[in-house]
């Protein structure tokens, strides 16, 4: 018997009154205006969330909201305003510098402002080393909640994946607020 089953079968042998699981529902919050409440609540964490309106130029968007990116990545075809393709970086630390890096998004969380990202790059770093980060996210993978998210991702096979909420924030020295200590600095996902 390996110390794995030993100590398991000690456990079993020395539990006094065994209980059943309790029968419970699951009351997580739900809200009929995924998108008004996923850009309320990114905003609240430091984010931006922005609506493309019909017609409207998703690279005027990103030139607009960041007029002095000279490095903007992206793999994305619709994406014409990107300077280069992260893909076709060798090294990661090439992506060092890089101003702007432009990703689709899975699914969005209204209750907290995350949205799922697998990873569709070559180096994961990507997500993280950027100044700003610029999400692509389709309206209507909107969900409430993070049960319906984790519902929605758990049958996929992901390389990769993270929930991104807002920019890289921490203010556990000093108790001062400091962005872009473990990632973005800024963070603005775009409705489409």
């Amino acid at each position: 018997m390996s110390s794995r089953e030993e100590i398991l079968s000690a456990i079993r042998r020395n539990t006094g009154k065994k209980y059943d699981y309790p029968a419970w529902e699951l009351n997580a919050v739900t809200y009929e205006d995924k998108a008004g409440k996923f850009c309320e609540t990114l905003r609240s964490v430091g984010g931006e969330a922005v609506v493309l309106g019909e017609g409207e130029d998703l690279n005027d968007v990103i030139r607009r909201r960041f007029p002095q990116a000279k490095r903007i990545a992206s793999t994305l075809k619709a994406v014409t305003c990107a300077t280069f393709n992260p893909d076709e970086v060798e090294r990661v630390q090439e992506l060092d510098g890089t101003d702007v890096a432009v990703v689709e998004g899975e699914w969005g969380v209204a209750e907290n402002g995350a949205v799922w990202i697998p990873q569709t790059v070559r180096h994961k770093a990507l997500y993280f080393i950027a100044e700003a980060l610029v999400i692509l996210l389709d309206r209507r993978r909107l969900v409430s909640n993070m049960h319906e998210a984790y519902r929605q991702i758990k049958d996929e096979k992901y390389k990769f994946g993270t929930f991104i909420s807002g920019p890289s924030k921490t203010a556990d020295i000093e108790q001062a607020l400091v962005k872009g200590a473990h990632g973005a600095r800024e963070t603005l996902v775009i409705l489409l």
